[in-house]
């Protein structure tokens, strides 16, 4: 059961980095509707929450010098990474309380394969959005990437 009043106790899911804070990372997750959102960011780490919708995936990327941990708190998914972008030989079914680890320089994709929004957070290490990133949607987010704002 999700508290109704989540976003009342921890003030939105704006950045609350670079200050100390505790939070229910799974209760913070499964209560996230945007695509993307920095939720603490610091000089050496950030945590981003996001929510897939079905059929949609995170998008194929690849971070040179960052390594990202993701965890998977509710729905299914597959995760595929590789050393080419033409090329995820390693694949992989993930679902509630998957965890995964993409060592920097390793191309990767997470594709929800279910009927229901893949909730996740991923931390990365340096930090790989500016801080306060929100993206609603995945269109919003890529018009960002492509554009720099």
């Amino acid at each position: 059961m999700y508290n109704a009043n989540f976003w009342r106790q921890y003030p939105g899911p704006a950045d609350h980095g670079p200050e100390p804070y505790v939070v229910n990372i799974e209760e913070a997750t499964r209560q996230n509707n945007t695509f993307r959102t920095a939720f603490w960011t610091g000089d050496n780490l950030q945590v981003t929450l996001m929510n897939i919708r079905p059929g949609e995936d995170v998008g194929l990327e690849i971070h040179p010098t960052v390594d990202q941990f993701i965890r998977i708190e509710e729905g299914q998914g597959l995760a595929m990474m590789g050393d080419s972008r033409y090329k995820l030989d390693y694949q992989k079914r993930v679902y509630d309380g998957s965890a995964i680890m993409i060592p920097a320089g390793k191309w990767h994709n997470i594709i929800n394969s279910g009927c229901k929004p893949l909730k996740l957070y991923a931390i990365y290490a340096p930090p790989e959005h500016p801080r306060g990133t929100v993206h609603k949607t995945k269109a919003e987010a890529e018009a960002a990437e492509k554009y720099g704002y």
